[in-house]
């Protein structure tokens, strides 16, 4: 076939009434248009009739991986490969009086048939991971930095194929000249090693999901991963500013995964409430007469009365009452045990997880009274609002229990000092 290809181009010439070297150059002129015009052809139909009937079909399917196919490129990609072929099955015709030049152009286009190849190959696996992420038991894995990996590998690989092909060698000689390159590929590919290293032990020990809340101080990232690549990983903080940190640091340095209060049955809550150390004292009859008319206190006031009366008098505890005597209630004890009443009593509370209010030591500021409950609810902006809402009933409530809330002084404070 080719030989009566050339056969024709050569009468088609001869006709002309061209000869010598005038006749080779027109010639090849006229089988440079004439294969022009045919990969153009090729082009235009690939293009614009077997790509919008391949695109008429993936919208009618049911299936999403040919939806993510199209919308990758991938058939745009194939589609050039028909092309390149009718060109480098032509060319030794065209340059069949030109052996050096047709040698040039076929390691070009073969080059060319390679790249197109490897556009193709990236742009399935892009289509192949949407495909894989959609899987609920896959949706959190870094599957992004594993593909980016084989994406990695196997352009390395065709790029050893296209030097091959531009200077025939084999393969297998570049291959071999990979070991005195080794320290230099350590040293450009070293965040891209370290990212995989770090990628890997990441997802073997379920340290980071993509959608994880993650607090990481060092870098200023606080809010959730949206994207976990070979070489970084993408932290969308709570203000919507993007940070994005190495992949290996979370290997190397430390950070706070909140995965775990989310899947738990509640939100810590730890706050305090310093009670001025003056404020504190011993309850008179009075005072305890006082306190019973807060009826979530009234039945424990009673008991412990009780309990008190009953000790002091089998002690023998002479002017029990002064307070320092015996036993004696105290209105911090009794804002505490308030304070518990009140905690148990919410529902907002998960009172099956720990509930408690405890007296701290006292300090320069005071003597705290911390709180440590779990909320039910574990939405940022939902446990803020249950936050306060506890928090705005407590500090109202200490007043009624003749206690101070320590406070620093302020300008107000020594001009009313200055004043007196």
């Amino acid at each position: 076939m080719k030989e009566q290809v050339i056969k024709f181009f050569q009468d088609l010439v001869s006709g002309m009434g061209a000869s010598g070297d005038l006749a080779k150059w027109l010639e090849l002129l006229i089988m440079v248009i004439g294969l022009a015009i045919v990969v153009f052809s090729m082009w235009w139909i690939t293009k614009k009739i077997l790509l919008g009937i391949i695109h008429s079909f993936a919208e009618k399917s049911k299936t999403t991986w040919d939806d993510h196919l199209v919308e990758e490129g991938f058939f745009g990609v194939l589609s050039q490969l028909m092309p390149l072929f009718f060109m480098g099955f032509f060319l030794d015709i065209v340059f069949y009086a030109f052996p050096t030049t047709e040698t040039f152009f076929d390691r070009a286009v073969k080059i060319a048939f390679v790249i197109v190849i490897n556009i193709a190959i990236l742009r399935f696996l892009n289509a192949f991971r949407l495909v894989v992420q959609d899987l609920p038991q896959l949706k959190d894995k870094p599957l992004k930095s594993i593909f980016q990996l084989v994406k990695i590998i196997i352009s390395l690989f065709l790029v050893i194929v296209m030097l091959s092909i531009a200077t025939d060698q084999s393969p297998v000689f570049f291959l071999t000249s990979l070991g005195a390159m080794t320290a230099v590929l350590l040293l450009v590919f070293k965040d891209t090693i370290l990212g995989f290293v770090g990628s890997i032990q990441l997802s073997a020990n379920d340290m980071i999901r993509v959608g994880d809340w993650v607090t990481m101080e060092k870098y200023g990232a606080d809010g959730d991963v949206m994207e976990i690549s070979l070489t970084t990983v993408k932290v969308q903080n709570f203000d919507k500013t993007i940070t994005t940190i190495p992949t290996y640091s979370f290997i190397s340095d430390s950070f706070k995964n909140w995965r775990g209060m989310e899947e738990s049955d509640g939100r810590r809550i730890v706050r305090s409430i310093n009670v001025t150390q003056k404020s504190i004292k011993f309850l008179t009859k009075a005072d305890v007469e006082k306190y019973k008319k807060i009826a979530m206190l009234a039945d424990f006031i009673d008991s412990k009365e009780s309990e008190i009366e009953e000790y002091n008098k089998s002690h023998n505890i002479p002017n029990a009452d002064m307070g320092i005597n015996g036993r004696n209630q105290t209105n911090i004890g009794l804002f505490r045990k308030y304070m518990e009443y009140y905690l148990k009593n919410n529902p907002n509370i998960n009172t099956d997880m720990t509930c408690m209010v405890r007296l701290l030591s006292g300090t320069e500021k005071g003597v705290p009274l911390q709180v440590y409950v779990f909320s039910k609810v574990k939405a940022w902006a939902e446990y803020e609002v249950i936050v306060g809402d506890i928090f705005d009933h407590l500090l109202a409530s200490v007043p009624y229990f003749d206690l101070d809330i320590f406070e620093n002084p302020s300008g107000a404070d020594f001009k009313s000092a200055l004043a007196q």
